[in-house]
This record gives structure tokens, sequence and C-alpha cells, in this order.
């Protein structure tokens, strides 16, 4: 029986592992153009991810504000609130939904319609565009009376292509 020399193995071992230990620069260059192809293409899909999510939040608040409006509006039709006149049963400022309103026939009886002004996603402000009764549907300046509609302030235009102002 013939015996192998006792470093002749791990020699062997030793070259195959020092192939196979790394990657080459070529696997380096292919992984970095795969992993910045697909960086890039995610870039515009989160862009327009986080623009759709404002627009879900703007149509949110105008949502609220002009159901509080509205219930306003049925409140005073139905004789529970004082009615102004020049108002036509609608709020004389946005500020008074949330302030709250005394109700006709209660003692010390409030009704709130909104907690809080919203604040418009596309401005960062919480000041809106209003429109009164009287005014044209794509008035831009209010006429002060009351406020019978409300619209974002903002210059940008939607996804949908519609300025935010006409929302």
């Amino acid at each position: 029986m013939k015996r192998r020399a006792p470093d002749s193995k791990p020699r062997r071992h030793a070259r195959a592992q020092r192939r196979t230990s790394g990657y080459s620069l070529v696997e380096m260059v292919v992984a970095a153009l795969l992993v910045t192809s697909l960086a890039s293409a995610s870039f515009p899909l989160a862009k327009f991810t986080i623009k759709r999510q404002k627009e879900a939040e703007l149509r949110r608040m105008l949502r609220s504000m002009r159901n509080a409006i509205d219930e306003y509006k049925r409140y005073s039709d139905a004789g529970l609130l004082p009615v102004d006149l020049g108002t036509e049963g609608y709020p004389a400022e946005l500020e008074i939904l949330v302030e709250g309103v005394e109700l006709v026939g209660q003692i010390d009886m409030q009704k709130k319609f909104l907690r809080r002004v919203p604040i418009d996603p596309m401005t960062g402000e919480a000041e809106w565009g209003l429109r009164s009764f009287n005014d044209d549907w794509d008035a831009t300046s209010w006429g002060g009376e009351n406020v019978f509609d409300v619209y974002s302030l903002s210059v940008g235009t939607g996804l949908n292509g519609i300025p935010y102002s006409e929302w």
C-alpha cells in the first residue's frame, strides 16, 4: 500500500479554495449594475406614490369640510341654528364650524362641525380658498357673504390633469 504525502491533500484543497473563495470583478460590476437599475426604476414609482397619497389626503380634507358645511346648512334649514341675514343658512366663516354655534331652543348647548380647520396637504398651510353662495363655481375670490364651498390654494396639477384648485 502506497501512502500519500501528508501535505499533498491540503495543498490541493487550498488551491481549489483560493479559486472559489471570492467574487470576480466582472461579477461585482454586474451585481452593481443590477442594483442600480432596480433603484432607478423604483424612484419614479416612489415619487408618484407620495403624490398620490397627498392627493388622497386632499380629497379627504375637502370632503370633510364640505360635509361640515352641508351639515351646518341642514341644521340651519331645520331651524336649529340662528341664521344671519345674507348668509342663506351657510356659515359666515370657516372658523365658525370649529368654534361651534349655539343651538336654538337649547340652554348652553353648542354644536361643533369640525374639530379643527385641516391642513392643505399640497400647501402645508391651514388656509383654503373659499366661495360664497353668490360666487361663480370657478371664482378665485371670495364674496365674503358666507362659506358655500372650499378649494385648495395650491397652484399644482393633479395626476389626473386637473388643477387642485378645481377639485
